[in-house]
């Protein structure tokens, strides 16, 4: 018996042994229980065996029980770098003691939340700095101990559901997402603190966010000159001085520096580096670093990421070391100045830079959570061609991301370490912020930096004009012989493109300068060479080794010009004498250049008179065009409201709600950015076998209920009926009866087919039930019954991600979503508006949803498309028995009034309503994909035919006079005596529209007066150049 025994004994104690220590090679710490009690389990054990001091051999990784911690420091020590490999006999920790005095040893110990995800997020958090023990050696790590200390700490005694920290960590994500001021963040732990006086909680936002701090990757503070000359970094961190303008780093008051040192301008950087790094860190994100491999579009023609581009095609060949690992990551730099102050009367402009990550996919890498702060450049005054000395940082961070890259953690493959390198493939900028960027002037005689020295331009009154865009037309196109463009025919071909070599050999050209707007320094006025063409300096871009060779460096912000093209468009149109760019000087340049003669300026006795433009709004005109405007209802969520700003410091706040982005993406009890459903979100439906029951909404308003009469009914359930593809075997089959039956008969089988096909139906369904056939399901045998003889009604709902309102409640609405169009067998488009949404409940709980809408007429008469704009006259009604369509058959339309036509006349504008991106790729089924919205689905196209036979005189006032004596009338503006160097730099500033709502509504006519002065508006096309 004892000798059976004593082997089972040996067995029992080396797998519980076994098992003791074997909770020190588990990788995932944060997310797993059992090193989390095993962790507890050794430090209880080693409790007994610290020195007087409190001290005890700490055997995490690093120290590798080569350094002494107290025992307090031992579990952030061991968790941040895990349990060293091979110490499976804790001689320093008391086994041996513990085991020769033949004590029991404590168990594991609670203080541990289960499923708490701040284990997950603490653990991507270190776990970067634990894999680098080959790189690098012990360091402290002291940053994270209030975050354990937060961790272990329960929110309330006997609450083991929330540690102190998951509560604060949600709490302030909801205060970000549902923009609550700090002071109502104050007082709502205020309350906590009344209500439950145990609750272990921080006192004040201020400390909850130095908590948060130290879970973001942080910033750095770097003193800038007064006259943005240099950066007090590196090797000028230590001088009081500016190494070039000799300025005092510090503010002076009465010329000696304050108690305190207090620097002119502080540049934030935010380290790039550690940034992509977390990217790789979570699983969350690190799969989809590879998007841009696996998912570029696979036809010739079709681009739908940056990828499919043949500037990152190209980049790729001349790089393939670069290419070959997929992880490695290309950026995108956008830069742009804003008034941090809002609408305030200060002028100031600061300047963030912007990283975009094209690893990941379209419908990603645009969003706030993954764009990335880099850069925060002070202001008051922009940065101009002084931007380089900011960039200083960042460049050189770039410089070593692709030379050396970076030890990082891959989430995505068993937490495997890779060197990660990345690349900057262009930046992305309005006009004016290209010419900081990139050197070349957007101002002066070669202001276009692709046609480069070959830009066609000419002086015109005040500015200087670009033309030679007829250029780019096909050489027999009757436009090039046309002589209203500029007075001449043109024959030149489109402009040569600039290799690099060219442009290299440019910039070799290209004299240095002192940075800065020092007036006696960097700020000293200059005239550009004719061999320095428009560079005004080399872009710090080509210190990166790759810049050269790529072939699209800077792109235009589309959306950005557009707006202000726009804007110029509307103050011609409505003849704003601040916007407009129809001035006098305008007219005067087309008589110099002897075109467009009905427009040319005259003199009327003592007044000079300006003709009335064809393109230009009369009074009354304008004020119908506001009151236009001033009526548009869009859809909801088709237009948004951009006016709130930020508040509070920027460079802190960036920093906590980076922290707060990272740890919303393991949070699934609360709302966060990535779990948040869409504003018209309609939920999941459950999925059916028939395509009916699938036509399902989110009903929103009150629910009412309707009793339809018996032919209302028996239309809609036809309509089901009809409209359930897998009932077409069913309905073939009864035509083929009605025709044998009826055979010659003058009745109208399909009439018949409709109104005896339910009956029919539910007969032969019923029948085959009874024989138990298979076919028949639960859901066929409920779709054959009759509905309930009570209709469900709402007022409102959501269906396929978009909000539809009934008619009568929508007009009484700021928004509109009635509109809807509905598809013909032949492709051809139905027009209508919604009346009811009606819920037809079948048995088993089944139910359909139906639009009843009011259709519009679609012949000739009533409905017109030219140029690919329709237009419908909105009075006519059409098919008043076939009013019913499947809730999930409608598409979105609005109608916009159109007053050319007559008062029922709308154009139709169609809606891309949360279009799901064309992705085939099915491993990113799960991913919720972005959805955007769009104007209109086709391309406008005009005929603007022969320009030489458009009159562009206005008929309704044939001039308009100018009060301005005859004598100085009729002389031209002159231009300025000298031209600006380029050296000055324009401030651009953003003028306050109009408002609409006040124009609509003046009682009073305001008289037709034209601006004489020089326009100075266009002051991004001032001449600047030194021919």
């Amino acid at each position: 018996m004892n000798n059976f025994c004593f082997p089972l004994v040996i067995c029992t104690l080396c797998y519980e042994l076994v098992i003791m220590w074997s909770w020190t090679t588990i990788r995932r710490r944060g997310s797993s229980n059992e090193f989390w009690n095993g962790l507890q389990h050794f430090l209880q054990m080693a409790k007994p065996f610290v020195n007087d001091r409190g001290f005890i051999k700490c055997p995490c990784r690093r120290c590798l029980n080569n350094a002494s911690h107290q025992l307090e420091d031992l579990e952030s020590h061991i968790f941040r770098n895990g349990f060293m490999f091979g110490y499976n006999q804790w001689i320093h920790h008391g086994e041996r003691a513990s085991a020769n005095a033949g004590t029991t040893v404590a168990g594991p110990s609670g203080g541990i939340h289960e499923r708490d995800e701040m284990f997950d997020v603490l653990d991507d958090i270190i776990s970067e700095d634990a894999d680098e023990d080959a790189v690098g050696g012990p360091s402290s790590n002291d940053q994270y101990d209030d975050l354990f200390a937060a961790l272990r700490s329960e929110l309330y005694p006997g609450v083991s559901s929330f540690s102190s920290l998951n509560f604060l960590v949600k709490l302030m994500h909801l205060k970000v997402l549902n923009k609550w001021t700090n002071k109502s963040f104050d007082e709502l732990l205020k309350l906590l603190k009344l209500a439950f006086p145990k609750i272990d909680l921080v006192e004040s936002h201020y400390e909850a966010k130095k908590l948060m701090t130290k879970m973001g990757l942080g910033y750095s503070s770097i003193h800038v000159c007064k006259n943005d000359c240099a950066l007090f970094w590196k090797e000028n961190s230590l001088k009081d001085t500016c190494p070039v303008c000799s300025e005092s780093r510090w503010k002076l008051q009465s010329g000696k520096r304050s108690g305190k040192n207090v620097p002119h301008k502080v540049l934030r950087y935010f380290p790039v580096g550690p940034r992509l790094k977390r990217l790789f860190a979570t699983s969350k994100t690190a799969k989809l670093m590879r998007w841009h491999s696996t998912g570029k579009s696979k036809d010739n023609d079709v681009m739908r990421h940056p990828v499919d581009g043949k500037s990152w095609q190209e980049f790729d060949k001349r790089h393939p070391q670069f290419a070959d690992d997929v992880r490695n990551v290309r950026l995108g730099l956008a830069a742009d100045g804003f008034n941090p102050f809002g609408n305030m009367s200060l002028s100031y402009s600061m300047w963030p830079v912007v990283l975009t990550t094209y690893n990941l996919p379209p419908w990603i890498c645009m969003k706030a959570e993954y764009l990335m702060l880099s850069l925060l450049i002070p202001g008051p005054q922009s940065p101009g061609k002084d931007i380089d000395v900011f960039l200083r940082p960042l460049i050189d961070e770039l410089k070593e991301l692709w030379v050396h890259g970076l030890d990082t953690r891959d989430a995505a493959y068993e937490n495997g370490v890779f060197r990660m390198r990345a690349a900057l493939l262009w930046t992305v900028n309005d006009f004016p912020a290209r010419s900081s960027l990139s050197g070349w002037s957007g101002q002066g005689y070669r202001a276009c930096p692709t046609c480069n020295e070959d830009t066609p331009s000419m002086r015109v009154i005040g500015k200087t004009a670009y033309f030679g865009h007829r250029r780019f037309l096909a050489t027999n196109h009757h436009w090039r012989s046309n002589l209203q463009f500029d007075g001449r025919t043109e024959r030149k071909c489109p402009p040569r493109r600039f290799s690099t070599t060219d442009i290299l050999e440019q910039l070799r050209r290209v004299k240095t300068g002192l940075p800065g707007k020092h007036p006696n320094y960097g700020g000293v006025k200059r005239k550009r060479g004719d061999d320095e063409l428009n560079w005004r300096k080399k872009s710090i871009f080509y210190e990166l080794p790759y810049w050269a060779t790529i072939e699209l460096k800077h792109n235009l912000d589309v959306m950005h010009i557009e707006k202000n093209v726009c804007d110029s468009l509307l103050g011609t149109l409505l003849a704003d004498p601040h916007k407009s760019k129809d001035t006098d000087n305008a007219r005067r340049d087309l008589a110099k250049l002897g075109i467009r003669h009905e427009l040319h300026l005259f003199e009327d006795g003592n007044k000079l008179m300006k003709p009335a433009a064809d393109y230009t709004f009369s009074e009354a005109n304008r004020r119908k065009f506001c009151r236009f405007i001033r009526s548009v209802k869009f859809p909801d969520g088709f237009a948004s409201n951009m006016s709130k700003k930020p508040e509070g410091s920027i460079a802190e706040g960036y920093v906590v709600d980076e922290a707060l982005t990272f740890c919303s993406r393991y949070f699934d009890d609360v709302e966060t950015r990535f779990n948040r459903p869409d504003m018209n979100d309609d939920g999941m439906h459950p999925t059916r076998q028939l395509s009916v029951f699938e036509s399902q909404c989110k009903p929103l308003g009150k629910q009412s209920y309707v009793e339809l009469d018996n032919n209302d009914r028996d239309k809609a359930e036809f309509y089901i009926l009809n409209n359930s593809p897998e009932l077409e075997p069913y309905l073939n089959e009864h035509k083929q009866e009605l025709h044998v039956r009826l055979r010659e008969g003058c009745l109208n089988i399909n009439e018949v087919h409709r109104t005896e096909f339910a009956g029919w139906f539910f007969e032969k369904i019923y029948a085959m039930h009874r024989m138990q056939v298979p076919e028949v399901t639960t859901e066929l045998l409920s779709l054959s019954s009759k509905t309930n003889m009570v209709v469900s009604s709402y007022p409102a709902c959501i269906v396929n991600g978009v909000r539809f309102v009934t008619h009568d409640r929508d007009v009484r609405l700021r928004t509109q979503n009635s509109g809807v169009s509905v598809s013909g067998t032949g492709q051809e488009m139905f027009y209508g508006q919604l009346q009811q949404i009606l819920e037809f409940s079948y048995l088993n709980g089944f139910s359909v949803v139906l639009f009843r809408c009011k259709w519009f007429k679609c012949d000739s008469k009533h409905m017109v498309t030219e140029n690919n704009i329709t237009s419908i006259d909105i009075n006519g009604e059409a098919y008043k028995d076939d009013q019913f369509i499947l809730a999930s058959q409608a598409k979105q339309v609005f109608y916009v009034a159109d007053l050319s036509r007559g008062p029922n006349w709308c154009v139709v504008q169609h809606v891309k309503h949360r279009s799901i991106w064309n992705i085939t790729d099915d491993g990113l089924s799960d991913i919720d994909l972005l959805q955007h919205n769009s104007s209109s689905n086709f391309t406008l196209f005009v005929d603007l035919g022969n320009l030489q036979e458009i009159n562009l005189l206005r008929r309704d006032h044939d001039v308009i006079p100018i009060v301005q004596p005859v004598t100085n009338a009729s002389r031209p503006v002159t231009d300025d005596s000298s031209f600006l160097n380029d050296a000055d730099e324009i401030e651009l500033s953003d003028e306050e529209d109009e408002s609409v709502e006040e124009y609509a509504d003046e009682e009073t006519d305001a008289e037709n007066d034209i601006d004489t002065e020089e326009d100075d508006d266009d002051r991004s096309y001032h001449a600047s150049d030194s021919d």
